[in-house]
C-alpha cells in the first residue's frame, strides 16, 4: 500500500517508511507534559501522630531496637505459608535437620537448629507479639415466639469473630501500608475543575463525612478510618456433605486501592458467619427466609459493636430492600430503565413508622420484618454506602445476560434448531481460534461449558465482540461494544471528569442501542432488570468513593482461597472452624512480623547473606556476584521497558539463523537498520539504495531469544504494589515442542500522536541481539500490518490492520526493542464464511485478509489502543 507525502511530493513503498517519515522530518510539536496534580487535604482530621495516651509525637521517630534469629522466622514462615506443611511433614524435616548436625558435630548436638518438635513452631508463632487480634466466638439464640414447626428456631449459632476495632488498628500500625494509607480525606486535582477520584479518601463521601465530625473541636487532629467491610459465602466441599462458610472481610478505607487487590492483609478475615440450615420444606418458606436476615443483621450488629463509640461509619452490601427493587434509588421493579428519586436513611425510617409491613413490601420494596444492622449507626445511611461491584453487577449480571439474548437471538431467527446450532458452534470455533497472547485464557470449545465462573466471563469479555460480528445485526454488536467500553471505563483505577463523561456516553449509547433486543422479541418487557439498572448510579458511587475496583466483590473471592479454603484442605475436618480462625491467626502474625522486621531493616538482602554479613564475614567470589544481582534496583520500580533476559537461548552465525527460521531478507534488513540508527535524522532506510548502507558481514554472531519482557505502568492490571505490570512476547518457532508462536506488538513510530494514530501493529518472527562496531544492538525482526482504513471500524470501534504487502511479499523489517510498546493481540476479520471445524489457533495470524486490533484483551490496552 503506497502512500503518498503532500508536503515533499513523494511516495513511499510501505506504511512504515510513511509514518517513519512524516515524524522524522515533518516534527510537529510534542504534546505539553500533563499538569500535575494538586492536592487539597482536609484541614481539621489531618492525623497528627501521638502516642495511645494521645500525646503528641516527634515527626519519624525511630522504632525501638529489636533483633530476631531470622533463619528462624524464615524457616517458620516458608513451612508455614509456602509449604503448608503438616504437623507430621515439620517433625520428620526436624528430625533430618537433628540428624545432618548430629552428624556434624560427632553427635555433640541433636537439635535441629530451629524448633524442638512442630508444636514448638506453632507455639512461637502464637507468641509473635504482631497482628494480634484474637477470636472469640459468641453463642445467639433466637428470643421471639417459638414454632414447633421452626426447629431451626431452636437452634444456638455461633459467630466467630474478631474486635473489628483491634483489626483496624493493626492494618493502620503495619509498615506495609507505608506511603500507601491516606491519613485525611483529600480534593485531587489535574487541572482547572477537573478532580480525580481514585481512593476511597479522594471521594467526597470521606471528606463530608470529615466535616461533620470536625463540628466537635475535640476531634481535631484525628484521623478519620472509614471501615470497608464485605461478606460472602463459600463452598469448600460438595461431594462430603455441602459445606459452607460466610465469612465477613474488613478493610481501612484509608488503603489504596492496588494493596487491596494485592494479596496481603489489606483485606482481613474478621468474622465467619452462622448459617442457619432448615428441611426442603421449610427453605423456601417466608418464615425462615425473613429469620436467615434477622439472623444476618444480629450477627454484624454485634460484630460491629466496639466501633459503636467511636461512631466510625461502616461500608456494607445489605439495605433491606426487597429483591428486585434499587437499594439506591426508589424507582420501580418494573420502571428500572430510569433513575428515580434516591432513597435516604430519613425516608425509609419515617417509612418503617408510617405503614404496615404489607404497604412497606408492596408500595416501597422496604422489608418491614428486617431492620438494617446499620441503624444503629447515626452516620450510617445504608442505601448511600452500598458500592458499586463490579463482577456481579457488570460481568456476572450484565454481561452475561447478553451472552444469554445473543444465543436466545440465534435460535429465534434461525430455520431450526440444527441451523440454529450451526451458528453457535461457528461463534464457539471463532473464539476458539483467537490467537494467543500474555495471560489470555484459551476456549478450547469456545463458551459451550456449562458452570460459569467470574473469571469465565471476564476472559469471554476479551474476545467475544469479533466472534459475533456477522451473526447478529451490526447494532446489536454496536450494543455489545458500548457496555464494554462502560465496563472497562469503569475498571480504571483513577477517575477525572474526562472518563466519567466517557462512561456517561458509553451508558447513553449502550441504552440507546439495547432496544435492538426489544425489537428482535428477545425483550419485549423491556429491561427493567436490577444489575442493569445499577450501572446507572456507577458515576456518582465513584465520586463518593474513588474507583469501584477497590470495592469489588472479586477481591473477597480471591481471599476466600487462603483464608478459608486451603485452611479447610489442610484440617482433619473435625471442629475445623476453630482450625481454621487458628491457621487464619498465624497467617495474621507472620506477616504482620515480616512487616515489621522489613521496616527495621532485618530482612535485607538474601537470608544467607544477611547472616555472613550479621557475623562480619569476608564474602568471597560466589557471594559477592549474588548480593550484586540482590541489591539491583527492582524492575517494578523503573520506567516502561522490553528488554531481553541475561542471556540468549543461543548464539549462531547470521546466515546460519537466516537459513534455519527461513528468514531471507534478515540480513538486508539487519543493514537498514544499521543506517537508520547511525543516520536518525534522515529519512528511513526502506527508500535508500542497499549499497548506501554498512556492510554487516553473514558470519556475524546473532544472540537469538525466545521471549522479551515488557515491563509498563498499568494500576489497572494485576501489577505490583507500584502498579507496575510484566508481560512476555513471544517468539518461538516450537512452543512447547508442539506449533510455532510469533506474538504481535505495538511499535511506536511517532510518540507526537496519540494512541493507533503514532503506532504500528507488528509481528515478531525473531528476537534477536548483536554487535556491531562495539555498540551492541537489541532487535526484533518483524512482519508489517498496516491499517486498512484512517478511521477504527463503525461497527466494533475497534481499529482492523492488514497484513502489508509489496510485490505479492510481506512487509518486514528490523527495529530496536526500544521501539516496542508492548504486546498487542489481533482478532481475525472473520466475515460471512463458516470457520472450518479444522482451524487451529496457532494459524489464526496466517490465515484471514483482515484483523481487528483488540482494545478490550486487557485494561491497559483499552487505554492504549485509542
Amino acid at each position: 500500500m503506497a502512500r503518498y507525502c503532500n508536503l515533499c511530493k513523494r511516495s513511499f513503498p510501505t506504511y512504515r517508511g510513511f509514518k517513519t517519515h512524516n515524524a522524522r522530518v515533518h516534527k510537529n510539536p510534542k504534546p505539553p507534559l500533563m499538569q500535575r496534580s494538586t492536592y487539597r487535604y482536609h484541614p481539621h482530621l489531618n492525623a497528627q501522630p501521638c502516642t495511645r495516651e494521645g500525646d503528641p509525637l516527634p515527626p519519624n521517630a525511630p522504632p525501638p531496637p529489636e533483633k530476631i534469629d531470622r533463619p528462624t522466622f524464615e524457616f517458620a514462615s516458608h513451612l508455614f505459608e509456602k509449604m503448608h506443611a503438616s504437623e507430621d511433614e515439620i517433625n520428620h524435616l526436624l528430625r533430618i535437620h537433628a540428624a545432618k548436625r548430629s552428624i556434624q558435630t560427632q553427635g555433640q548436638e541433636t537439635d535441629s537448629g530451629y524448633f524442638d518438635s512442630a508444636k514448638d513452631m506453632y507455639s512461637t508463632i502464637d507468641s509473635i507479639p504482631y497482628g494480634e487480634a484474637p477470636w472469640v466466638t459468641y453463642k445467639v439464640r433466637y428470643t421471639g415466639p417459638i414454632d414447633p414447626d421452626a426447629p431451626w428456631k431452636h437452634e444456638t449459632y455461633h459467630i466467630n469473630t474478631r474486635d473489628i476495632k483491634q483489626v483496624l488498628m493493626n492494618m493502620a500500625a503495619s509498615p506495609e501500608f507505608d506511603g500507601k494509607w491516606d491519613y485525611t480525606p483529600f480534593e485531587e486535582y489535574t487541572g482547572e475543575n477537573n478532580r480525580r477520584y481514585a481512593h476511597l479518601m479522594s471521594g467526597r463521601f470521606a471528606w463530608r463525612q470529615a466535616d461533620q465530625i470536625a463540628q466537635d473541636p475535640a476531634t481535631h487532629g484525628s484521623m478519620l478510618c472509614i471501615a470497608v467491610l464485605g461478606a460472602d459465602k463459600t463452598t469448600v466441599s460438595v461431594a462430603t456433605g455441602h459445606q459452607e462458610f460466610h465469612p465477613v472481610y474488613a478493610s481501612a478505607g484509608n488503603i489504596h486501592n492496588d494493596m487491596r487487590r494485592a494479596h496481603c492483609e489489606a483485606v482481613t478475615p474478621l468474622t465467619f458467619l452462622p448459617i442457619p440450615k432448615a428441611a426442603r420444606r421449610f427453605a423456601n418458606t417466608e418464615e425462615f427466609r425473613i429469620f436467615k436476615k434477622q439472623l444476618y443483621h444480629a450477627a454484624l450488629r454485634q460484630i460491629l459493636e466496639p466501633l459503636r463509640h467511636g461512631m466510625t461509619t461502616p461500608e456494607v452490601y445489605v439495605s433491606g430492600v426487597v429483591q428486585g427493587w434499587c437499594p439506591k434509588c426508589r424507582a420501580r421493579p418494573d420502571e428500572l430503565e430510569k433513575i428515580g428519586a434516591p432513597r435516604f436513611r430519613a425516608h425509609t425510617e419515617c417509612l418503617y413508622e408510617t405503614f404496615e409491613i404489607s404497604t412497606l413490601w408492596d408500595t416501597f420494596g422496604v422489608n418491614g420484618d428486617v431492620r438494617p444492622f446499620t441503624y444503629d449507626y447515626p452516620r450510617a445511611d445504608v442505601h448511600e454506602l452500598l458500592s458499586p461491584d463490579i463482577l456481579h453487577q457488570v460481568i456476572k449480571g450484565t454481561f452475561k445476560d447478553h451472552l444469554n439474548w445473543v444465543e436466545e437471538y440465534v435460535y429465534l431467527m434461525a430455520d431450526s434448531d440444527a441451523a440454529a446450532k450451526e451458528v453457535m458452534d461457528d461463534i464457539d470455533r471463532r473464539i476458539a481460534a483467537a490467537p494467543a497472547f500474555p495471560g489470555l485464557r484459551r476456549f478450547p470449545e469456545g463458551q459451550n461449558f456449562s458452570q460459569w465462573t467470574g473469571n469465565d466471563s471476564k476472559a469471554l469479555m476479551k474476545v467475544f465482540l469479533p466472534a459475533i460480528v456477522g451473526h447478529v445485526p451490526d447494532d446489536m454488536v454496536r450494543c455489545l461494544a458500548a457496555f464494554l467500553d462502560f465496563c472497562y471505563l469503569a475498571r480504571l483505577s483513577s477517575h477525572d471528569s474526562a472518563t466519567l463523561r466517557a462512561m456517561d456516553d458509553a451508558l447513553s449509547r449502550f441504552h440507546a442501542l439495547r432496544h435492538i433486543f426489544e425489537d428482535v422479541g428477545i425483550r419485549p418487557d423491556g429491561f427493567s432488570l436490577p444489575r442493569q439498572h445499577s450501572l446507572v448510579h456507577y458515576v456518582h458511587s465513584i465520586k463518593l468513593f474513588g474507583s469501584p475496583n477497590g470495592l469489588c466483590s472479586s477481591i473477597t473471592e480471591s481471599k476466600h482461597i487462603a483464608a478459608v479454603k486451603i485452611p479447610w484442605r489442610e484440617s482433619n475436618r473435625h471442629n475445623c472452624i476453630g482450625q481454621i480462625l487458628k491457621s487464619n491467626t498465624r497467617s495474621s502474625k507472620l506477616s504482620a512480623a515480616r512487616a515489621e522486621y522489613g521496616r527495621r531493616g532485618m530482612l535485607e538482602d538474601d537470608v544467607l547473606i544477611y547472616t555472613l554479613r550479621g557475623h562480619q564475614a569476608a564474602l568471597d567470589a560466589r557471594f559477592r556476584e549474588e548480593l550484586e544481582a540482590l541489591e539491583a534496583p527492582d524492575a517494578h520500580r523503573v520506567e516502561s521497558s522490553v528488554d531481553f533476559g541475561e542471556k540468549p537461548t543461543y548464539m549462531q552465525r547470521l546466515h546460519s539463523v537466516s537459513t534455519i527460521r527461513g528468514l531471507p531478507r534478515l540480513h538486508e534488513s539487519i543493514r537498514r537498520f544499521i543506517y537508520d540508527q547511525l543516520n536518525p535524522e534522515l529519512d528511513g532506510a526502506d527508500d535508500v539504495p542497499l549499497h548506501h548502507c554498512p556492510d554487516v558481514p553473514h558470519h556475524i554472531r546473532l544472540g537469538v531469544y525466545h521471549s522479551a519482557a515488557a515491563v509498563f505502568y498499568a494500576p489497572s492490571e494485576v501489577s505490583g504494589p507500584g502498579g507496575m505490570h510484566r508481560e512476555l512476547i513471544r517468539s518461538n518457532p516450537s512452543w512447547y515442542g508442539q506449533y510455532p508462536r510469533y506474538d504481535t506488538v505495538l511499535v511506536n513510530v511517532d510518540p507526537t500522536q496519540p494512541g493507533m494514530r503514532g503506532m504500528l501493529v507488528a509481528r515478531v518472527r525473531l528476537f534477536f541481539s548483536f554487535t556491531f562496531d562495539y555498540q551492541k544492538y537489541p532487535c526484533a525482526f518483524v512482519e508489517w500490518f498496516a491499517p486498512q482504513d484512517d478511521a477504527p471500524d463503525p461497527v466494533t470501534g475497534m481499529w482492523t490492520v492488514v497484513p502489508e504487502m509489496v510485490g505479492g511479499e510481506r512487509v518486514t523489517g528490523v527495529i530496536h526493542l526500544d521501539s516496542i510498546v508492548r504486546a498487542c493481540h489481533l482478532m481475525p476479520v472473520f466475515g460471512s464464511t463458516s470457520m472450518p471445524y479444522n482451524c487451529h489457533f496457532s494459524n489464526s495470524l496466517d490465515a484471514f485478509k483482515a484483523y481487528y486490533v483488540n482494545r478490550y484483551v486487557d485494561y491497559h490496552a483499552y487505554e492504549t489502543i485509542i
